[in-house]
């Protein structure tokens, strides 16, 4: 129960601190730019991708060729000479400003995350920083798998990528600070 609950505190203060990094501080919008044209985008959009939703990364090479020397020297060096782009393209559109689905979802994933923590901060004897440690610790750990293989391999921006590491450190901070309060409650009672 006590892990339980230190994963429902965790999750609530992380999701709060998102919140709070995303509207109040950008941290979410970091390395984000407008087009110039957007309309034009669009159009070329629908008329280069098709009707099928999915990540495009643009110049591509078709798997399938890379067996073959001419294509992938052809590939290299249109990619050299081409700009680059990462495109989660949806045909249909969605209304990023209606978020019915997503808050549930990330208060979910917030929670999870923070079950999953106070899971590997209770086992054990661990003392308030050393819990604290184990937080600071997953948060470096969930950045460099998924953030930084994101701007290695894919070319996300740095500064989106820093800022990342950011909302990751201070929110998993926070919650963990909370979580590992709560944590080493029952056991102060029990050395009394």
């Amino acid at each position: 129960m006590r892990i339980l609950v230190a994963g429902l505190i965790g999750g609530i203060l992380m999701f709060l601190w998102g919140v709070a990094a995303h509207t109040a501080l950008g941290l979410g919008n970091t390395g984000f730019r407008l087009p110039a044209d957007e309309n034009a985008v669009l159009a070329s959009l629908h008329q280069g991708l098709g009707g099928q939703a999915g990540i495009y990364v643009l110049p591509s090479l078709d798997p399938k060729k890379m067996n073959d020397p001419a294509e992938v020297i052809a590939y290299s060096q249109k990619a050299i000479r081409s700009p680059y782009a990462w495109v989660v393209y949806l045909p249909q559109g969605d209304d990023m400003t209606r978020m019915q689905q997503q808050i549930p979802r990330q208060w979910a994933s917030d929670t999870l995350s923070a079950l999953a923590l106070a899971f590997v901060m209770g086992v054990g004897v661990l003392s308030f920083r050393q819990r604290l440690a184990v937080a600071l610790a997953a948060a470096v750990f969930a950045w460099l798998s998924l953030s930084v293989p994101y701007w290695n391999w894919y070319r996300f921006p740095l500064d989106f990528t820093l800022a990342a590491l950011l909302e990751q450190l201070v929110g998993w901070l926070i919650a963990g600070a909370a979580m590992a309060w709560w944590l080493g409650r029952g056991e102060r009672r029990l050395a009394r």
